[in-house]
């Protein structure tokens, strides 16, 4: 396992000196060379067309932009949309379910060997796909960029992000490591690491039985066949807080339920280390429990709720499995014991 924080010390960690590392200033004028942008959404319109709009206000703009919409119905006001900018706006509807087979279908419809990837309900800061995009021509030919996720205020009463990741400091993860550290809706990559890895598995995701976990999964297998993630603070999104205080629960439950999902499908290749992942991820949460639920009791709840989750998505997959004979159809990541 290494992990490096390279803006500053920390302990626990250290300097990123035995890295060759081009100067990202010098990188910071140049022309972007083409990439392609990858935005999914589902029955999200209004959210999706802001995201789409905060995109093309930016500083420098993608070359194409791929819209994947799997609502019930298409949306012409989108399949219609113009840049007014050097930037190609694609609309592929399609019948399909789940946010996995989505991404993967705007793997295989772009046009570039540079891709980027963000949610539909996000805004951006004017710098930020040069940023995330030279964060990646920075980090060499094996690695997956991943960047600063901020929570907006809340649109609704009670609203809230489900996830984000503020840290200002600049890291590299590599090999097998504590954490899940990807952003699968803000991240870059190029075309070729994503199909060696396999792309996304779609038995995880939103829309899928197992409902989350899909960027954790997809993290493990790059770490495992050897890549590295880069997380690079200077690419901020802002991850929109228009969820309503009643849909915290189901948004815990699901993100356990896929995290259970996602930790047994290792399990069944009897790796340890998951199970270590699993024990730790219930355990410190039923630890803190008894402090947490005086000072937070919402958030106290949703531990207990995404516990459920973690079991009930474990025992979902293995039952799986055992119905189909242990076989298993996702690409087993090289290393996995």
């Amino acid at each position: 396992m290494r992990m490096t924080r390279t803006s500053r010390s920390s302990s626990g960690f250290v300097q990123s000196s035995d890295r060759p590392m081009t100067d990202i200033n010098s990188l910071t004028q140049a022309r972007l060379p083409p990439a392609s942008l990858i935005i999914c959404s589902r029955d999200r319109p209004k959210l999706l067309a802001e995201t789409i709009e905060s995109v093309l206000r930016g500083d420098e703009v993608p070359t194409e932009l791929i819209i994947i919409d799997q609502s019930d119905v298409p949306h012409p006001a989108l399949a219609s949309l113009k840049s007014g900018r050097s930037c190609e706006i694609r609309y592929l509807w399609t019948h399909s379910a789940g946010l996995s087979r989505a991404r993967n279908t705007g793997i295989a419809a772009a046009r570039h060997a540079i891709l980027a990837i963000i949610d539909d309900d996000m805004f951006v800061e004017p710098a930020w796909f040069g940023a995330l995009i030279r964060a990646l021509l920075n980090s060499g030919e094996r690695a997956v960029v991943t960047g600063r996720v901020l929570p907006t205020a809340p649109e609704v009463p009670g609203g809230f992000v489900p996830t984000f990741m503020p840290s200002e400091v600049r890291a590299v993860y590599e090999g097998r490591i504590g954490t899940d550290v990807l952003a699968g809706g803000h991240m870059a990559a190029y075309r070729s690491i994503l199909d060696a890895v396999g792309g996304f598995d779609e038995r995880l995701g939103a829309g899928a039985d197992f409902p989350a976990a899909d960027d954790n999964d997809l993290g493990f297998r790059l770490l495992e066949a050897g890549y590295r993630i880069i997380y690079a603070p200077e690419a901020v999104l802002y991850h929109r807080a228009w969820r309503g205080k009643g849909e915290y629960m189901a948004a815990r439950w699901s993100y356990g339920r896929g995290k259970g999902g996602y930790y047994s499908k290792y399990l069944s290749y009897k790796d340890l280390y998951m199970l270590r992942r699993m024990a730790w991820d219930i355990l410190h949460r039923v630890f803190r429990f008894p402090f947490l639920v005086w000072l937070d009791p919402r958030r106290a709840c949703g531990d207990l709720v995404y516990i459920a989750g973690i079991l009930s998505g474990t025992t979902r997959w293995a039952w799986t499995q055992l119905k189909i004979s242990h076989g298993d159809t996702a690409i087993r990541p090289s290393g996995a014991k």
